[in-house]
């Protein structure tokens, strides 16, 4: 039973439930302290008169109870950025605040409302990083160019990281995840870097960081590590967002994105295989949010997408890894287990991790598009967040009768064209509508533990 919600405040708390033996959830809209909004002077500040809301909830991690309150640590990712037309054959995004550092957050919910504080920007011994795609003839380029909210080319410094998950090291700093390279980044509290690992580069590649199995830099472009966790025994699992694209060729059929098992203590790896629901047009389709452990065979795993009707689904399954086969072994030119079916897949006796559905969101109430962060209170308890993009979108400006945004161009000059034409429209930012402007924090409650 989809349940329609009500308008609310900011910093208000809805209680809701469905059928009796169903979860139960109830809804906060984070607010930030006065002044915590990202200062905005560009070509479209006058449509954000108090700055771009803070876009926490790209991961979520339960910190513990103060009494009767919840505290949390999230991230944000690369910044404010929105969709851009395409510079000949490359993808495009404008990024709308360039010098934006990444974001690790502290979250308190109590008494009805959710709050955030101690923001702390990423930064290494050079300072500040940024969230600007790595440069090409590196292992994580996406060959995205960045533009300025004027489409004026930027370049970044190879030190740009788009996180998407976040999980305790176990000495009092925290592993997070990124969409570039893919990476795993170790930060201690203040945000500084500590380490890096990606994807190991091979024989005449060049890579920033390395100590990940070399077949992860194959993640579709902003579809690298979407999640991490830590399981009990040390051991970090992060999960590639979608299918893999080996040379190009594998993301519509590969039947699992990967979950990458690393060591921190001895290097070592392990990959395994989540199988995806078959209900996209396109394999490649399905998205990964988030992942958090339960014990060590056992994690939560938020899956969503559209399905083959453009019905929004976004779902959390209990994954059991236990049987499930390393990959590793059979990650071989032409052997790829990415091009095999689920038939061919037992024939070569990979086992995938088997799965069963813990919470259907979409059931609860859930409107936003995307969950980007999922949290363990306690076997019964779990905690959801949302990315809202930071609030903008784009928007065109006098465009072209019958013309969407794929459609258009950009030119070397910074001007749109359509078929190869330069035409009047504009590239414009505007702020989305509430509720997808909202940093929402969902409690959700299970009738039976997971534990």
């Amino acid at each position: 039973m989809k349940i329609k919600l009500l308008p609310l405040v900011i910093s208000s708390a809805l209680s809701f439930s469905v059928l009796a033996a169903e979860p139960t959830a109830e809804r906060y809209v984070v607010s930030f302290p006065e002044g915590s909004h990202i200062n905005y002077n560009g070509a479209f500040a006058s449509a954000f008169p108090n700055g771009l809301p803070v876009g926490v909830g790209s991961g979520l991690l339960f910190t513990g109870k103060q009494g009767d309150a919840l505290t949390f640590a999230t991230v944000t990712d690369r910044g404010p950025n929105a969709d851009s037309p395409s510079i000949g054959k490359q993808e495009a995004k404008i990024f709308v605040t360039p010098e934006f550092a990444p974001l690790l957050v502290s979250l308190r919910v109590e008494n009805g409302k959710a709050e955030a504080s101690n923001v702390r920007p990423l930064h290494d011994d050079k300072g500040n990083i940024n969230g600007l795609p790595l440069q090409s003839g590196v292992i994580g380029s996406t060959n995205e160019v960045a533009f300025s909210d004027t489409l004026q080319k930027l370049t970044g410094d190879n030190r740009g990281l788009d996180v998407e998950g976040i999980t305790p090291d176990g000495k009092g700093g925290y592993w997070l995840c990124d969409e570039y390279g893919p990476f795993i980044i170790n930060i201690d509290n203040s945000g500084k870097i500590l380490a890096m690992h990606g994807p190991q580069a091979a024989d005449g590649e060049k890579s920033i960081a390395g100590g990940l199995p070399n077949i992860i830099q194959w993640r579709q472009p902003n579809r690298g590590f979407e999640g991490i966790t830590r399981l009990p025994d040390g051991r970090i699992i992060a999960a590639v967002q979608s299918t893999l694209d080996i040379d190009g060729k594998s993301k519509k059929k590969a039947v699992f994105t990967r979950l990458v098992s690393f060591d921190p203590v001895s290097g070592k790896t392990a990959m395994y295989g989540y199988p995806i629901d078959d209900v996209y047009s396109k394999n490649s389709d399905a998205k990964i949010g988030d992942i958090v452990a339960l014990d060590n065979d056992h994690i939560l795993l938020i899956e969503q997408g559209g399905d083959k009707n453009d019905v929004m689904r976004n779902n959390i399954y209990k994954v059991d890894l236990s049987k499930a086969t390393d990959l590793s072994a059979f990650d071989k030119p032409g052997e790829y287990p990415e091009f095999d079916d689920a038939q061919k897949l037992a024939q070569r006796g990979i086992t995938l991790a088997s799965k069963t559905l813990a919470v259907d969101l979409r059931k609860l109430g859930w409107q936003q598009e995307k969950a980007e962060g999922l949290a363990l209170i306690d076997g019964k308890t779990l905690a959801v967040a949302n990315d809202n993009d930071f609030g903008v979108k784009t928007t065109l400006q006098n465009p072209v009768e019958g013309k969407k945004l794929k459609d258009y161009r950009v030119n070397e000059q910074g001007k749109l064209t359509v078929d190869d034409k330069v035409v009047a429209t504009t590239i414009g930012v505007k702020p989305l509508e509430k509720p997808e402007s909202d940093s929402e924090l969902w409690v959700v409650t299970l009738p039976e533990s997971l534990l």
